[in-house]
């Protein structure tokens, strides 16, 4: 996931980085935030979303959460999620409430 949402022509990007169960939000080529999770044998639960300090106030989070949610998706992989910050973007995007197991 691409776009210019971060402002001042700053590319954004989700990456993520299997072997660290994590999804990884880029702001300008620097690290932004991370959301984590843990796989179970039925459904991969986010557990914990961050934005570092830096770049918080900026609307991040969405993003972030949206290039994880959209991943799970691809995979068919339901959803628990645990961190409230994913639970929030849930809530305010019902298109991902299909996911929640």
């Amino acid at each position: 996931m691409t776009g210019n949402n971060a402002g001042a022509n700053e590319e954004i990007s989700v990456a993520h980085q299997a072997d660290k169960s994590r999804y990884v939000l880029t702001v300008g080529g620097q690290e932004a935030g991370v959301a984590e999770y843990v796989d179970t044998d039925s459904y991969r639960e986010f557990n914990h979303t961050v934005i570092y300090p830096e770049f918080r106030g900026r609307g991040l989070s969405a993003p972030l959460i949206k290039g994880a949610l959209d991943a799970s998706r691809q995979l068919n992989t339901p959803i628990k999620p645990s961190c409230s910050a994913v639970a929030a973007f849930i809530e305010k995007n019902p298109e991902y409430a299909t996911l929640v197991k």
